[in-house]
């Protein structure tokens, strides 16, 4: 057996869910503590600064839309790559058991956002702030799923792995129509024009075949590559990190003659390190300093209000509720290792709202009060949303610790 060098066992580690949690959750604090300190000014000073190039892709960024936008890419490409590997040989090439999450995500937008706007029918310059509660944040919620729940069936993870995607892509198309004035589709059609192109040589054929035989090392043509097709998806007006996912889930699984591992693990494997104890602390750090002003009236707010109840309870009632029904009225079923127990956890988990949450609140809002109350609301209502949940999914997490995890086969006989 060969002892790992320390840069080798740090990678191991990092390449944990639990620790790459701590790391996100212990960031997040960091920058609320910070940016309600005395030296707030400094927080906003490093988070405000711009760098990058103007021209020709407007890429002169403040580093808060770095992080957000650039480095939750690389995050969002391992989920877009863990979504394929599902689909291909996963609990979700089943389409009964796909079909369930995504109907789940589905409620799970809708009904957080008509809780908002029936909470603010009576103040119609605030309505417009129904989309903040739609959106899962996808890092948080799995960070925290990672800590509370180690000992969850791994079903649950892909279920809610499956459901903040579309929820965001879902959320990220709101924005798109509802929130966007100028979407470019001269950017956005290249960069699908690229992805195309991506696509193509992930197949190993051809052209990539070749690259692959020659001396020139792959990450010369890809990395470029993944950098335009980013830029492009930014420059068009919508959110960056769908490049992320769109590559993901066009990375290779199969193997091809002479490698010894899938392009999709191979890179996945690779990058899981920087994403975990890199891009992710960093976005934390930068996203989460809210600065907590006005809290004594945000909760007599009805915009902050709707943004609790809709993250908190129409969540629990969208997803929980959205995928109940399907199952009742359609051929979908909810994967044997599961129940609805836990899907009620899950629910609540993803009331976990604070990335695409926070920005739709500055899309919807100008600065001022309003805005404070809406980020104040999607702060509490995912601190509220990890309690429950935890306090759900610690008892199942204990559960199936003392009785162990039933694999699919168990589940199905008893």
């Amino acid at each position: 057996m060969v002892k790992k060098t320390g840069v080798h066992a740090l990678a191991d580690a990092l390449r944990s869910d639990a620790v790459g949690g701590f790391l996100l959750i212990g960031a997040a604090v960091v920058a609320l503590i910070w940016a309600n300190s005395p030296f707030s000014g400094a927080y906003e000073a490093i988070r405000d600064f711009t760098i990058g190039p103007h021209a020709p892709l407007h890429l002169d960024l403040t580093v808060g839309t770095w992080a957000a936008d650039g480095l939750l890419a690389v995050f969002f490409f391992i989920v877009g790559a863990e979504l394929k590997q599902e689909f291909v040989h996963g609990e979700l090439r089943n389409p009964r058991r796909a079909m369930l999450p995504i109907a789940a995500a589905i409620g799970g937008m809708i009904v957080p956002a008509l809780i908002f706007a029936g909470m603010n029918m009576a103040r119609p310059e605030d309505i417009g702030g129904w989309g903040i509660p739609m959106a899962t944040d996808i890092a948080f919620a799995l960070a925290i799923l990672a800590i509370i729940g180690k000992s969850l069936p791994p079903a649950l993870r892909t279920f809610l792995l499956t459901l903040a995607i579309v929820d965001d892509l879902g959320a990220i198309t709101v924005i798109a129509i509802f929130y966007t004035d100028d979407l470019k589709f001269t950017y956005l059609f290249a960069a699908l024009a690229l992805l195309v192109v991506f696509g193509f040589l992930q197949q190993g054929r051809g052209i990539a075949a070749a690259l692959n035989r020659s001396a020139v090392p792959n990450w010369v043509v890809y990395v470029p590559l993944a950098f335009l097709i980013w830029a492009f998806m930014h420059e068009s007006g919508v959110h960056a990190t769908i490049a992320g996912v769109a590559m993901g889930m066009l990375m290779r699984t199969r193997i091809r003659g002479g490698e010894h591992e899938s392009p999709l693990h191979r890179v996945e494997h690779m990058l899981r390190p920087w994403s975990m104890g890199l891009a992710l602390p960093i976005f934390a750090l930068f996203s989460a300093g809210v600065i907590f002003s006005g809290i004594g009236s945000m909760f007599t707010d009805t915009v902050a209000l709707g943004v609790i109840v809709g993250l908190v309870l129409g969540k629990l009632i969208g997803i929980l509720g959205g995928a109940w029904l399907t199952t009742k009225l359609t051929t979908a079923e909810l994967n044997p290792t599961l129940q609805w127990i836990d899907i009620a956890g899950m629910s609540q988990l993803a009331g976990i709202g604070f990335t695409v949450s926070l920005l739709i609140s500055e899309l919807a809002y100008e600065p001022g009060l309003t805005l404070d109350h809406a980020k104040g609301g999607v702060l509490i209502a995912s601190l509220l949303a990890t309690l429950l949940a935890s306090v759900v999914l610690t008892r199942r997490s204990a559960y199936y610790r003392k009785h162990g995890i039933p694999t699919e086969e168990t589940a199905e006989q008893s």
